[in-house]
């Protein structure tokens, strides 16, 4: 009979350089962290060291970004099931933060209505609709922000792989799914703010969004959810379910062949996923303060792939990697020539799959193993 442990690890490809590296990656992101957000408190605007609002708004940002990375590595790069339609779990999970939001605003919106949303009174809304219901509590907006993402995740999974959809299919079904939650959103009967969307956010638990202290508590909330999902992400992938998913990702008709029920591991990871986007979108949304839905629109799902794939699919930090440099140079290109971006970053995402296959991680992971062996060499040429 055949052994699935050797199955395992035989086709077991988790990179041991990149489980190395979410230690040493994660200190340094707290140290980055920390650096700023004292940069911010302690300095004055005049000092050397200090780090404006804006840069701390921007680097909260970049790390919401590296959080949507990281789930569509997860359901990619160790599943195989590459996912155009990230997009769409991202914004709904920012639509629940927006929608708790706007209910903070009470009587202080344009036209005074504590109940009502500006957006509503100036579509002659009579009462608010039952689905916004509960979201003046945080903790209700919190378990919305998980659950809306992960209940349309296990619904649309379960039913694409009970039925073996996979490859070019269901990457096409996925962006089909946030390109018709786009066309739904853009309508103003959905009571989401039509193409608007929601903005004019005032506070969160009572503190000010414009405070600068508020913007450095939204960064280190940001940078600790990261460094959680990324230590726990490592947890999952590295025990024996782990092993399954990505045996499942290599052969699924071996690991089927074997008595595992794949579509059970595959649903299961993409809910994971899902809910890990959402959260994403939730932290996203009070520091950049508007989410409309251009959020869902398929350009997004598929610039998320892209940052995955520079950075090196199937190695959690490289994700996380990628998905910052992409956005930073996305903000110094837009700044200086914005007509170009889409053509760089095409040009970009066409040289890595040309000459790195396995992106900045694998060319880091190959540097290290050629200076290991050439240090060996030289110490056995000694001796």
């Amino acid at each position: 009979m055949i052994s699935f442990s050797n199955f395992l690890q035989a086709r077991s490809s988790v990179s041991s350089a990149s489980n190395g590296a979410v230690l040493p990656f994660v200190i340094l992101l707290f140290i980055a962290t920390l650096s700023c957000a004292l940069g911010n408190l302690l300095f004055d605007a005049d000092s050397l060291f200090y780090v404006s609002t804006y840069t701390i708004t921007l680097l909260g940002k970049y790390l919401c970004y590296a959080l949507l990375a990281l789930a569509v590595d997860i359901i990619w790069g160790y599943c195989g099931i590459l996912s155009l339609g990230h997009g769409a779990f991202f914004a709904l999970g920012g639509y629940a933060m927006g929608m708790y939001l706007m209910r903070q605003i009470g009587d202080r919106g344009v036209y005074g209505n504590p109940e009502l949303p500006d957006f509503m009174v100036f579509l002659d809304w009579q009462q608010l609709p039952w689905y916004w219901q509960g979201f003046d509590q945080f903790w209700f907006a919190m378990v919305m922000v998980a659950l809306v993402p992960g209940l349309l995740a296990f619904v649309f999974g379960w039913l694409a792989f009970r039925s073996r959809v996979t490859g070019v299919y269901l990457s096409i079904i996925t962006q089909a799914l946030t390109y018709a939650l786009l066309l739904a959103f853009f309508r103003n009967e959905m009571g989401f703010g039509g193409n608007n969307g929601l903005t004019d956010f005032k506070d969160i638990l009572g503190y000010s969004l414009q405070a600068d202290s508020t913007r450095v508590a939204l960064l280190i909330t940001t940078a600790i959810a990261v460094a959680l999902v990324l230590v726990v992400s490592q947890l999952i992938l590295k025990s024996r379910m782990g092993k399954v998913i990505i045996a499942i990702r290599d052969t699924e008709a071996r690991a089927r062949f074997l008595g595992y029920r794949t579509d059970r591991y595959k649903v299961w990871l993409f809910v994971y996923s899902a809910v890990i986007a959402g959260i994403a979108g939730a932290l996203y949304v009070p520091q950049v303060g508007i989410i409309n839905p251009g959020e869902f629109a398929p350009l997004n799902s598929i610039e998320i792939v892209v940052w995955v794939a520079i950075g090196g699919r199937g190695t959690l930090v490289g994700a996380i990697v990628g998905a910052l440099l992409v956005n930073y140079a996305k903000t110094r290109f837009t700044a200086i020539m914005p007509e170009v971006w889409l053509f760089a970053l095409g040009g970009l995402f066409v040289l890595v799959t040309l000459f790195l296959p396995k992106g900045l991680a694998g060319l880091a992971s190959d540097l290290k193993h050629k200076f290991i062996a050439r240090n060996t060499k030289n110490q056995q040429v000694q001796n």
